[in-house]
């Protein structure tokens, strides 16, 4: 190796070195992103919050929800005794509600039963609006700083003010038949209702405006702490149920790359390193491609081509795409067979196929609940297509 080799080498080897420790001597800025994830330890994370609610609730089992709430209360509801086999709190932090309109109605049937709901969050579900009967509106005076109170005398001193990450909604339109206003927040000294009690059969809903309440800046600062305890007092002491930011679903927690592409250095040089490789193979791939092996197609018959595509889906395991076609086909045999509109499957739908075809309404039942669930779930397993498909051929066969 020559001295300039040498010489080139090292002076590599010095750039990379002072890239490190500027890279590490840098001031870190701040993230003020509002994840309320309850894992995140920057300012809008609820770290916290949830680290602290063992101590809120020293008797209470807590629970972490790390899918849809509907795929979790439901793996707990008795569908023959019609009761939920849990109890307790669910609860929700998070500027989003992040809920479907079918996690929304499983919450409130959770509710129903005698169980709390709990939702902190800026943009309430629809669901909940019109089922509750309640609206929310937009304060357009709003200055960025706010003081939050309850209604209870007892918590009087429990009132914080807060400048950093609030929004500017509040609660414009409420039942007086199922409602009972809990808190306000305070802009220019005008109050604005932004935590309601609402009674939804046996089970109570608490909706709570500005979740930044629950934030780790403003849990840290001064005594702020106490208001987010007032509120939590209106939960009764039993199993909580956390809705987690981190999803079992979601890309963050799947990917094995999720540190790599979390760090922006790592990221672009992961980047960089596959338009490389895959540079690489487009210019070496033209002078050693290996000859393509020329293979007779299969024949193309109904009965040889329907094979080949139920192998495919069997093989890659797509048991929500099977599940889909079944479901499709099935309907659509009701449409053409009976000419029975198959938009809406409820208790309508089941009495007039039942009338038609003169198969079991009990039969028809079952079928008809099973493939609602099955549409709900967003995974389905090798067993949910086995037996909707026994139920459909026991349609057939009755």
């Amino acid at each position: 190796m020559n001295k300039t080799i040498k010489f080139y080498l090292a002076l590599l080897a010095l750039l990379f070195a002072l890239i490190v420790y500027i890279e590490f001597s840098r001031e870190r800025p701040i993230n003020w992103s509002p994840t309320y994830n309850e894992t995140h330890k920057i300012p809008f994370g609820t770290y916290v919050f949830y680290e602290e609610l063992d101590d809120v609730f020293p008797n209470s089992d807590i629970k972490k929800i790390t899918r849809t709430p509907y795929e979790y209360f439901d793996e707990y509801y008795n569908w023959e005794d019609t009761i939920y086999n849990t109890s307790g709190n669910f609860i929700h932090i998070g500027e989003y509600a992040d809920l479907d309109a079918v996690s929304a109605q499983e919450l409130l049937d959770f509710a129903s039963y005698g169980n709390t709901i709990f939702v902190s969050t800026n943009y309430m579900p629809q669901k909940f609006k019109d089922e509750l009967n309640f609206d929310i509106e937009t304060n357009y005076n709003f200055k960025g700083k706010a003081n939050f109170n309850l209604t209870n005398s007892g918590f009087k001193s429990d009132s914080i003010t807060i400048e950093k990450g609030l929004n500017n909604v509040y609660f414009s339109s409420l039942s007086p038949d199922n409602t009972t206003i809990l808190g306000h927040q305070n802009f220019d000294s005008i109050p604005y209702v932004n935590f309601i009690k609402l009674n939804h059969e046996k089970g109570t809903v608490l909706l709570h405006l500005q979740p930044v309440a629950f934030t780790n800046y403003t849990l840290l600062k001064a005594d702020n702490k106490k208001y987010a305890e007032a509120i939590l007092s209106y939960l009764p002491e039993d199993t909580i149920h956390y809705n987690s930011k981190n999803k079992v679903n979601s890309k963050l927690s799947r990917s094995k790359l999720r540190f790599i592409l979390s760090q922006p250095a790592l990221r672009y040089a992961w980047y960089l390193g596959l338009i490389s490789l895959l540079l690489f193979l487009i210019f070496n791939a033209k002078r050693k491609q290996r000859i393509v092996k020329v293979i007779k197609p299969h024949e193309n018959t109904t009965v040889a081509f329907t094979k080949t595509i139920g192998n495919l889906y069997y093989e890659t395991k797509d048991h929500n795409n099977l599940i889909d076609k079944k479901i499709t086909y099935f309907l659509e045999y009701i449409r053409r067979v009976y000419f029975i509109d198959t938009q809406l499957l409820d208790e309508k739908f089941v009495k007039t196929l039942a009338q038609k075809s003169g198969k079991d309404k009990e039969l028809i039942s079952k079928l008809v609940n099973h493939i609602v669930h099955l549409r709900a779930r967003t995974e389905c397993t090798e067993s949910n297509l086995i037996n909707l498909n026994k139920q459909i051929e026991d349609f057939y066969n009755a």
